[in-house]
């Protein structure tokens, strides 16, 4: 092997072109390929900007032509030759530099590689597998392009928000316990003995002491921790978009937001998306889509036909409104195509929101195909189908059940047709703000109030007697931006005042002691004035996972947990030294 010595590049691989033709030119990678035809061997060298030819000839150079024969995959060389013109029929369309090649003058080793394995690039390689030698994975074309989308996308943020005047200010990462909905990574301390340290579930409380420190405009791209079980668009660790705002309203916050999104998608992908966002009421979303985030792109939409089924002699649509549920359903439209075995798999997967079936009704030549014609007359069944404007070709399907329950049923089961009915399409963004959530839910098995958002959201003003007479019917001043059925961003109007906090605190079940030993900090802060503020914070790797079409968050995060929050390249999370344990004064009680 050799140094790199002199060898400066003269383009990045992906780079070189017609206009270098005749051009004698320094290329450096690795190789991605070696062919050998005859007297020929062609090394296909990849980078980052993606594949170049070099060529080879025995006749010219045998030589030269035999250390290339001993080249193999993922190998880094330097080569210098000239640039040339391929003939006609030798041009390689798939290649960006398909016209050209390099006629190799000189060619130098400077490391080499084991078989690895997997080949750079193969898509049919297990995810753990390619977690576990994630430099290789990274290599792929995809992944550097995501890797330098995200690049765009953060330096697009802080380029706008400081242009808005907002200034960049990191928190700590270690930081006290604080019960804001997930569990906390906990590290213990050494120097205090016994005590912990948490990793931050966000900057919440900090962000908002800065207001009250007057720093007036305050961003961050924050990185996130939480202990709780993962899925395709969450991770244990993640980085958050985090910005925050005195003496603004609602209406600012919701306006910064949509021009530094927009501009976000306008430099990453060129894309325009339509101003203002599109805006609908928490209320209206589940109603008519089922879910919270919903994906506005197609129709779908749920219809309530509870008071056209009431009274009737089946059990199942009487037992859910006698028990204060409800009976909806959506017209897949276009699909009574479907055969009997697909419809159970519909009935199956609804099952997995706690669904107990599907009634359907299939709109077929004319005629009517269903499970529930035998309790309903013709008029009725017909009352049914029009409230779903039912056309020959449609397929109803309709959920019975706790209002709850229908809802998640139904909405899932609205993008899981649009999953099958490809009714989406490639840069095609719906994004949308969704507004006046709920202040609080109720927990049956705590028998108590939680924060929706979290325990610093502000009521509305014109709620805020509800607070003492019907907390559940309380609205927040929470805003949730919406694209294409993922969460991409969350924020509200905080509370700002001391007594409202701890009427908060009362309602959510802390004593006035617990409030104060996991927030005394902020209750503190705000007996010396705190301005009203308020902010978001924008998911960047869900953000970066929709401007890269992924489903898989993992595709945009350099080196990702997978399924259980482990890590395979690394091993982590590993044991440790017991001279470690020690000196945390940590010691482990084994169970039975």
């Amino acid at each position: 092997m050799e140094n790199l010595g002199n060898y400066r590049r003269t383009l990045y691989c992906g780079e070189f072109g017609q206009a270098e033709a005749g051009a004698q030119v320094t290329a450096l990678g690795w190789v991605n390929r070696v062919r050998r035809l005859g007297q020929l061997c062609f090394v296909t060298l990849r980078d980052h900007t993606g594949l170049v030819q070099i060529a080879f000839d025995e006749g010219v150079n045998a030589e030269l032509f035999a250390k290339a024969e001993t080249l193999k995959s993922e190998y880094i060389i330097a080569v210098v030759g000239k640039i040339a013109l391929r003939r006609e029929k030798d041009i390689n369309p798939d290649m960006a530099t398909g016209k050209i090649e390099i006629i190799a003058d000189k060619l130098s080793v400077l490391s080499t590689s084991i078989v690895p394995p997997f080949q750079v690039g193969d898509e049919n390689v297990s995810e753990n597998l390619r977690l576990k030698h994630r430099y290789l994975d990274l290599r792929r074309d995809t992944l550097q392009h995501n890797l330098r989308l995200r690049h765009t996308v953060t330096n697009t943020v802080r380029s706008v928000l400081s242009s808005e005047g907002f200034i960049e200010v990191e928190t700590p990462i270690l930081a006290n316990s604080s019960p804001e909905g997930a569990r906390d990574y906990l590290v213990p301390s050494r120097v205090h003995p016994g005590k912990f340290y948490a990793l931050p579930q966000s900057p919440q409380v900090l962000k908002q002491i800065l207001m009250v420190s007057g720093i007036d405009k305050y961003f961050q791209i924050a990185k996130c921790l939480r202990d709780e079980d993962l899925r395709a668009d969450r991770q244990p660790e993640f980085t958050q978009i985090d910005i925050e705002q005195s003496f603004i309203d609602q209406e600012d916050i919701l306006n910064l937001t949509e021009r530094l999104i927009s501009a976000v998608f306008k430099q990453a992908i060129g894309v325009e998306l339509p101003m203002p966002f599109a805006r609908m009421k928490y209320a209206e979303a589940i109603e008519r889509f089922g879910l919270d985030k919903p994906d506005v792109r197609f129709g779908l939409e749920l219809k309530d036909i509870s008071d056209i089924v009431s009274g009737s002699d089946f059990g199942v649509f009487q037992g859910a409104l006698d028990n204060g549920g409800s009976v909806r359903g959506i017209n897949a439209k276009g699909c009574a195509k479907y055969s009997r075995k697909q419809i159970d798999a519909l009935i199956e997967y609804v099952k997995t929101y706690k669904a107990k079936g599907l009634a359907w009704i299939q709109l077929v030549g004319g005629e009517i195909k269903t499970t529930i014609g035998k309790f309903f007359d013709d008029e009725k069944l017909a009352e049914i189908i029009a409230a779903f404007d039912g056309q020959d070709g449609d397929l109803i399907l309709i959920c019975a059940d706790a209002n709850d329950i229908v809802f998640d049923a139904l909405g899932n089961l609205r993008l899981e047709i649009a999953r099958r009915e490809e009714l989406t399409k490639t840069n095609d963004y719906a994004p949308l703000w969704v507004t006046d959530w709920p202040l609080f839910v109720w927990d049956e098995d705590d028998l108590r109030f939680y924060a929706v958002h979290h325990p610093f959201t502000a009521p509305k003003d014109e709620d805020l007697y509800l607070l003492e007479t019907n907390p559940i019917a309380a609205r927040s001043k929470q805003h949730d931006l919406v694209i294409n059925g993922y969460e991409a961003a969350g924020g509200s109007i905080r509370i700002h005042r001391e007594d409202m906090q701890q009427k908060m605190f009362e309602i959510l079940g802390f004593t006035m002691e617990e409030a104060y030993a996991n927030f005394s900090h902020l209750m503190d802060a705000f007996k010396y004035g705190a301005p009203p503020h308020g902010g978001i914070a924008i998911g960047l790797d869900r953000l970066v996972m929709l401007l890269c079409e992924t489903a898989n968050i993992r595709d945009v995060i350099a080196f990702p947990k997978q399924q259980d929050g482990s890590c395979p390249m690394m091993g982590a999370p590993n044991t440790v030294f017991d001279k470690q344990l020690e000196e945390l004064k940590i010691t482990f009680v084994k169970g039975e």
